[in-house]
């Protein structure tokens, strides 16, 4: 091939804008808003140049924007390493990589770039209309890199040809689905990377803080229950326990407690969690958890933890107690902590828990008397609370009353270790929705709370949350009951009418099956299909026979339609051959069409006269840049042709 046969023709460059377009496109949804507006102006630059036929820039420019470019990405990202600064370099690279195609070659580089790039998006989403994007993206770049390589075809054919790879690619990529070796943790596993983009509870809590938590509709994790689900006021999914107060904010005592003493009162309720990455290693089980999966324990507040943070969607089976006593006897050094207060501040709440502690004759009534004085007085359950000064629970307690789940049960705690009432802050979800066609509930950030705990003799740690007493409804029927009109909710849980709510119903559904089927297809799914396929004890080696035989057979397929193809002729082919078959003649090896009606022009003019036309259609539909607007007219020449016999 000639250098100049290796330069890109004036109909190439738009498949390839139209591949940058589409693998970088949904890239502006994650990364810095300089990125894309950069990497916008380089391909809008690219495709200016190609319109006008201008010089693309050369090396003494493009030199300094690839410098400038990764300074820029290690000044937003600190590194070139990782998830998110390796994929704005790919991004980067792709842009100015339109800026110096020239040969054939740099345009299958910007087709390498593409399809690496569709890679790149389940780093950051792994849905349904990611999964939909990648398809279509991946159609297009592969008709761009049929169109570099089959000639002067039409756009329709290009796709057509995409379209038919695509679709015989599908057993073998069937085949390494299901067989090939699923690997536990996430897509991208560097460190760097494990704690970004992570929503959910922390393991400290401060006013404000879980309310912030509630405006957001993304689902937490969802949950289906073996048997009939507890009813919505036992929904209490426990998360971080709180015991360390500083004033201003709640936080986990780092110290390990010792195990529990859990002592269950009624039946076990078993049930799968499907839990969406959070960045923690916080189980979030049903108060309270009787059975843990492997890997997972408490610690010694009743809250289920794994060994290391869930970094990926993971499904688990639990079983939780929801009538239950925690440590009936508990250790001193728990119950001290437990009633530790700052040395100063607060003065009014604490005269408040005084007051109680001499006027009631037990703990238990000094609880009643607080949750009395909170269902008596005016408080406001809202998300919208206005600031509180330093000292924050005197502040909440008598001057604005009102508040969110946080506010209720921090200074709910204040009070009772004020009264000498060991008490503590759990944070965790309350409730959920149940979806009637998939059977599962699904619990979102908005259902986050925050409850308490005290500790009684003869009792254990009893919960006590003071929201119930303020707000029942957001108890008793969610949180969109419990706010009153305006409040700042997700657009997801606001009351909506029943045909919105079936909507969104079937949407979620859908997604949860991809999620369990497609996405959820992991290690022990897959040890469950080869059981059914007849191998129950499939180690590696098993998985990796079954595999290359499984894939041998997939090409097998693949290469028999291939091959079934390319012996069955195209239509300009065979009406080629009819057309010699009704004239008499048979066009030698070796013999072009031309060369066929100079030699009947010889033997036979009157016979030539009625097949020149066929020759010179048959010679448009099967060279011409569009063939297929000359097949019709073919198709009626050779079926004007007198029906002869062979010499």
């Amino acid at each position: 091939m000639s250098a100049s046969d290796d330069l890109l023709s004036r109909e190439e460059p738009p498949w390839l804008f139209a591949v940058a377009l589409a693998t970088t496109l949904p890239h502006t949804l994650h990364q810095p808003a300089w990125l894309s507006g950069l990497a916008g102006m380089l391909l809008a630059w690219a495709a200016w140049l190609w319109q006008r036929d201008q010089r693309l820039p050369g090396r003494w420019l493009l030199l300094p924007l690839a410098i400038g470019g990764c300074l820029a990405i290690v000044a937003e990202f600190g590194t070139l390493f990782g998830r998110d600064a390796g994929v704005a370099m790919l991004v980067l690279f792709m842009a100015m990589k339109l800026l110096e195609m020239r040969q054939r070659r740099d345009a299958v580089v910007v087709v390498m770039l593409g399809y690496f790039l569709l890679l790149t998006h389940y780093f950051h989403a792994q849905d349904i209309p990611t999964g939909l994007w990648l398809l279509l993206a991946l159609w297009l770049v592969t008709a761009a890199l049929i169109r570099l390589h089959a000639g002067r075809i039409g756009p329709g054919e290009t796709l057509r040809y995409a379209g038919q790879i695509g679709l015989q690619a599908l057993p073998l990529m069937l085949v390494l689905y299901l067989l090939f070796p699923r690997i536990g943790g996430p897509l991208w596993g560097l460190p760097q990377d494990a704690f970004q983009a992570r929503s959910g509870l922390s393991e400290s809590m401060s006013p404000g803080s879980i309310g912030e938590l509630v405006r957001s509709g993304e689902i937490a994790f969802r949950v289906r229950f073996d048997g009939a689900p507890p009813a919505r006021p036992l929904l209490y999914w426990r998360g971080p326990v709180l015991e360390r107060y500083d004033g201003t904010s709640w936080q986990v005592w780092p110290q390990r407690r010792p195990a529990e003493t859990i002592e269950a009162l009624g039946p076990a309720i078993d049930y799968e969690t499907t839990l969406e990455a959070h960045g923690q290693r916080w189980l979030l089980a049903l108060d309270a958890a009787a059975t843990l999966p492997a890997g997972a324990s408490l610690d010694g507040r009743l809250s289920a933890q794994l060994a290391k943070p869930v970094e990926a969607r993971r499904r688990f089976r639990l079983s939780s107690t929801p009538a239950y006593r925690l440590n009936r006897h508990e250790q001193p050094a728990t119950l001290t902590a437990n009633l530790a207060l700052p040395p100063t501040g607060n003065p009014r709440t604490l005269a408040l828990a005084a007051r109680w502690r001499d006027e009631e004759k037990s703990p238990s009534g000094i609880v009643d008397r607080a949750l009395r004085h909170f269902r008596n007085e005016p408080f406001h359950y809202t998300l919208q609370p206005p600031l509180l000064g330093r000292d924050a629970i005197d502040d909440f307690l008598f001057r604005s009353r009102r508040g969110f789940c946080e506010h209720y049960a921090a200074a709910f705690v204040v009070l009772m270790r004020a009264a000498g009432v060991p008490a503590r802050v759990v944070t965790g979800y309350q409730g959920g929705e149940f979806n009637p066609l998939d059977g599962y509930l699904v619990v979102r950030q908005s259902e986050a709370h925050a409850w308490s705990e005290v500790w009684l003799a003869e009792r254990g740690w009893v919960r006590v949350d003071p929201t119930a007493a303020v707000a029942p409804e957001r108890i008793e029927r969610g949180i969109a009951e419990a706010l009153p009109a305006g409040e700042p909710l997700p657009l997801f849980i606001q009351r909506h009418a029943d045909w919105l709510r079936g909507m969104r119903h079937r949407w979620e559904a859908l997604n949860n099956a991809w999620n369990q089927r497609v996405i959820g297809f992991d290690a022990q799914r897959q040890r469950q299909l080869l059981a059914d396929l007849g191998l129950p004890d499939a180690d590696w080696r098993t998985l990796a026979i079954t595999l290359s035989l499984a894939g041998a057979a997939a090409l097998a397929l693949i290469a028999a339609l291939a091959l079934r193809r390319q012996h069955r002729q195209p239509p300009v082919l065979r009406l080629w051959l009819r057309a010699q078959r009704r004239i008499g003649v048979h066009c030698a090896p070796g013999e072009t069409p031309l060369a066929l009606a100079a030699r009947l022009r010889r033997s036979d003019p009157a016979s030539a006269e009625a097949f020149d036309p066929v020759v010179r259609l048959f010679l448009l539909a099967r060279y011409a840049p569009t063939p297929n607007l000359h097949l019709a007219a073919l198709r009626a020449a050779v079926a004007r042709l007198p029906r002869r016999r062979s010499a």
